[in-house]
């Protein structure tokens, strides 16, 4: 669970800002980066500025991991929810076939409808879980499916169109039924309770704990990660894993995926990285987690590559027991202008180690292979696409972390479209305090931010290690947030550092400030414009960021260190002395490290509950109000670019080009049915 989301406001800078000491690039100024907007969501695009400084072998070599990532899109689907892909395939037989009023408002719900459903890959809110419902009619949905020539519908075999109507209409209407796709509610069944298709409709939350508990032996000092990659079923009463690989579930989209991993092996720039690619395909061939295991060593041992991917069933958010994985894919290269300062955070982890607040029990006596760099990505996949992380660190096991290191990434060119579709939108003045963070903000927000990015993913997710006979699933439902409290707070921990300005990522002693305040604003106040009126926060790094901001709230109440405040009938945040906020920080992350060390669940239970799952009616009512009048979209995610090979006239390929001018629909259609792979309903 190694991941950075865009901050939860919308990205604030000027143009002059700089981005880890780079300036952002001029050949972008006129790309238009703003695609669409539509329901909560807004569609950017990305730009690969650097993509001509890579060799034609280097080009194939991603054009081949590309399609890799682009097979497996149906298998996110599914893993949502059972229903998603018939849903989706019925809503664009729709879209592209209707042919009554297309003007009407109830085609254009429907349309709407099915951009959420892409953007979300499938029918539940991509960030808070809940299911969204139609604004167009059951009416209109029988008629406009009644229309279509039944050949194009994902019916069962020998299924009438009733009977259809009768198993999906309630799915997609009905507000009860899958109403969370997870749901982390610790008073219920939090399996039973989640729409996702990790688990058999009868299997509850004590089998499927029992089940795997089971598997574990407390002496065993380098676990798999016991049911990553498989649907946990019964049949005939007894509990059954069915794997994901070639020959068992999503059999389909992982032959098509393995198909372009071996023609990417002919363009493999070093052996090493070759080798990744030939565990890589054995682990699908056969679905064994040792074999997983060992394809996530030999990936942390390739430094050397420039081109690097990520492929799999990798982060466990989509499962309320962080157990089962969802599937996902980013192509990817090193970022030539920031490498130098990459190297150095990487190279000084020891020393950030050995001088954090944490008791020095739960540190790591000796840092091992953290890798960390900057890259411009190619394509996202699966449960990285529409919306993707703006950081990653990987692998998520924790003994492979500890004796073998990890990588960690920052995404500049992600980063740098959120940045530049933001500008201008009026955030600022509406919700900032002072006119001191107002400016502090303009000038040193983008840099804070990617530098609190670095340091989350490079050696957040890689401090501290485990108690031994620890279980890494211990903190249960409460893990993902846990892990991301962790991480954000050594961030924000070591970004007022002396050595910041030392290393040359910062070049002003108050830029953090910047970043403390944005935190705080969001943590508390902003961050409640992405969820509906009533609704309690859901998704893990939204809850750890109201964890982090309620915690230091209270506990620094006696000094008066944060306050929440009215002016003229409006709440804001103010940061009264951003020394002591350092110190607090540090205070909760020596906890946080402790509870994750020692497998403290009661300890992560309480803080999760007390300060990140609840909020405040009134405030936020009003920040809903003041966000909405912005016209701003809480969401964000992307179109991909696309890929062409160029030949000659023997047929050689000689270059691959890159395009920006797909649009959202063209894309989402264009991929369903050129890479969709898997069965409507996988029963």
């Amino acid at each position: 669970m190694k991941y950075a989301f865009m901050a939860l406001i919308p990205a604030l800078l000027c143009l002059s800002c700089k981005n880890n000491g780079n300036s952002l690039r001029s050949d972008t100024e006129n790309f238009n980066y703003n695609v669409e907007h539509f329901a909560d969501l807004g569609i950017l695009r990305y730009q690969v500025p650097d993509w001509d400084s890579l060799s034609v072998n280097q080009k194939q070599l991603i054009y081949c991991l590309n399609e890799a990532a682009l097979y497996g899109r149906d298998i996110i689907y599914d893993q949502n929810n059972r229903y998603n892909l018939a849903i989706r395939r019925t809503l664009e037989a729709i879209y592209d076939n209707y042919r009554g009023d297309r003007d009407s408002k109830e085609f254009q719900d429907l349309t709407v409808y099915l951009k959420r459903v892409w953007f979300s890959n499938g029918i539940h809110h991509h960030y808070g879980e809940e299911k969204f419902l139609p604004a167009f009619s059951k009416g209109f949905f029988t008629e406009a499916v009644c229309s279509l020539d039944a050949s194009l519908l994902p019916l069962r075999k020998g299924e009438t169109i009733d009977a259809f109507f009768a198993e999906i209409i309630p799915v997609m209407f009905d507000p009860d039924l899958y109403a969370k796709k997870v749901n982390q509610d610790s008073r219920l069944d939090v399996i039973v309770a989640s729409a996702n298709n990790y688990y058999g409709e009868d299997v509850t939350q004590k089998e499927a704990e029992n089940f795997y508990n089971a598997l574990k032996s407390p002496s065993d000092t380098t676990p798999v990660s016991y049911g990553l990659n498989s649907r946990l079923v019964k049949k005939d009463g007894v509990l059954t894993e069915e794997t994901y690989k070639i020959g068992g579930l999503y059999s389909e989209a992982l032959t098509k995926i393995v198909y372009w991993l071996q023609q990417a092996k002919q363009f493999a720039e070093t052996a090493q990285q070759n080798k990744v690619i030939d565990v890589l395909i054995e682990y699908y061939q056969t679905g064994d987690l040792h074999t997983f295991d060992q394809y996530a060593i030999e990936w942390v041992k390739d430094t050397e590559s420039r081109v690097d991917f990520v492929n799999g069933f990798t982060e466990s958010y989509g499962d309320a027991l962080g157990i089962k994985a969802s599937w996902e894919s980013i192509v990817n290269f090193k970022d030539p202008r920031a490498e130098k300062l990459s190297k150095m955070l990487g190279e000084n982890a020891q020393w950030f180690e050995d001088h954090s607040p944490v008791d020095s029990i739960f540190k790591k006596k000796q840092v091992k292979g953290i890798t960390f760099k900057t890259i411009e990505v190619s394509i996202l996949g699966g449960d990285c696409y529409p919306a993707t992380p703006i950081g990653i660190n990987l692998p998520n096991s924790n003994w492979i972390r500890k004796d073998f290191g990890s990588k960690s990434v920052t995404i500049s060119n992600i980063t740098e479209a959120y940045d530049k579709a933001a500008a201008g939108n009026g955030f600022l003045d509406e919700f900032v305090c002072c006119d001191y963070e107002k400016e502090l903000m303009k000038h040193f927000g983008a840099q804070t931010d990617n530098l609190h990015t670095d340091l989350h993913e490079c050696l957040g997710h890689a401090s501290g290690q485990l108690l031994p006979g620890v279980d890494q699933d211990a903190l249960k439902v409460y893990g993902s947030t846990i892990e991301e409290t962790r991480a954000d707070l050594f961030g924000l921990y070591y970004i007022p550092d002396a050595k910041m300005l030392e290393y040359g990522f910062l070049n002003d002693s108050n830029a953090y400030k910047a970043q403390y305040y944005k935190y705080m604003m969001n943590g508390l106040m902003t961050q409640l414009s992405r969820i509906e009126l009533g609704k309690d926060i859901e998704e893990a790094h939204m809850r750890n960021r109201a964890l982090i901001a309620y915690w230091v709230l209270e506990h620094g109440q006696a000094d008066n260190v944060v306050e929440i405040r009215k002016e003229n009938g409006k709440s804001y945040v103010f940061i009264n002395d951003y020394g002591k906020l350092r110190t607090l920080f540090g205070q909760l992350l020596a906890e946080i490290q402790r509870i994750k060390s020692t497998g403290d669940f009661r300890a992560a239970q309480k803080l999760v509950e007390t300060y990140a799952v609840k909020v405040n009616p009134e405030l936020h009512k009003e920040i809903k109000e003041r966000y909405d009048q912005l016209n701003i979209p809480p969401y964000r995610g992307f179109v991909n670019p696309v890929y062409e090979l160029v030949k000659d006239k023997k047929g050689n390929v000689i270059d691959v080009k890159v395009s920006y001018k797909e649009g959202y629909a063209e894309q989402m259609m264009r991929y369903s049915k050129e890479y969709s792979t898997l069965p409507s309903y996988n029963d």
